[in-house]
């Protein structure tokens, strides 16, 4: 029998820790009554998070998606182009770090929150690579400025800030990769923004071991072995140098 967190991380809403969170606000029922934390959850017990029961799922699915320019993700039924309908997967998954709605590429789709929340933590500093087309011929101190570092401010955003040091290299006249360990709003295009540049594309071709390759836009594919675990490795190195904690 899992602990109720547990039981929470691997239907895919959220990790152990936000589910500990949400048990003792008082937010998870089981078979109609408040949970406590640390609780088992037996075969056939009703699990709900406020009014929505919560189905158990018997394995855990990570999804390598190529999410195409237009597509939103958001889990806003409201939002007709969402990720989650657009996918339309039989089991429920989320998405481990957005593209914004006009970029494309590589998303991680998964129903396992501990890796959710492993992925976007920002100190763990894990990898994510674009391609980037932009506006204007790229010269070498345009890419300096970018490895260096950038000046980036939105004050509706309560944004102000220095983008952290990365790697950029020309791959073309217009065209560009850069490798991010941070994922600030819309970073890479007001990075360029900031530098007099004007992005006309911004394709997704890495997060962490998980490559692209050539997959075409609305491509989906599960994990290899391999892939998954060199990713799960990545994500408990990255938790052990921090916090100390495995992920398990």
């Amino acid at each position: 029998m899992p602990r109720l967190n547990k039981y929470l991380s691997e239907a895919g809403v959220c990790s152990r820790r936000e589910a500990d969170r949400l048990i003792q606000a008082g937010k998870v029922t089981v078979d109609g009554r408040k949970a406590v934390p640390g609780m088992q959850v037996e075969p056939g017990q009703v699990v709900k998070v406020g009014k929505k029961e919560i189905r158990e799922k018997n394995r855990k699915v990570v999804l390598a998606v190529y999410k195409p320019a237009g597509i939103v993700c958001t889990e806003d039924r409201r939002e007709k182009k969402n990720i989650i309908r657009y996918l339309d997967y039989p089991i429920r998954v989320t998405y481990a770090g957005r593209l914004d709605k006009n970029s494309e590429g590589l998303l991680i789709m998964t129903n396992d929150g501990d890796l959710i929340n492993g992925m976007m933590r920002a100190r763990f500093l894990h990898e994510k690579e674009y391609q980037v087309k932009v506006d204007r011929p790229v010269t070498e101190e345009f890419l300096k400025k970018m490895r260096e570092g950038v000046h980036i401010r939105d004050e509706e955003k309560g944004l102000d800030e220095v983008t952290r040091p990365c790697q950029a290299k020309a791959i073309g006249k217009y065209t560009f990769s850069i490798t991010l360990t941070q994922g600030l709003n819309r970073q890479i295009r007001r990075m360029c923004e900031a530098c007099g540049y004007k992005v006309e594309r911004l394709l997704r071709v890495r997060i962490m071991n998980i490559r692209l390759g050539n997959m075409k836009p609305g491509d989906v594919r599960e994990l290899s072995e391999q892939e998954l675990k060199e990713l799960y490795g990545e994500i408990k190195a990255g938790q052990d140098a921090g916090t100390g904690r495995d992920l398990k």
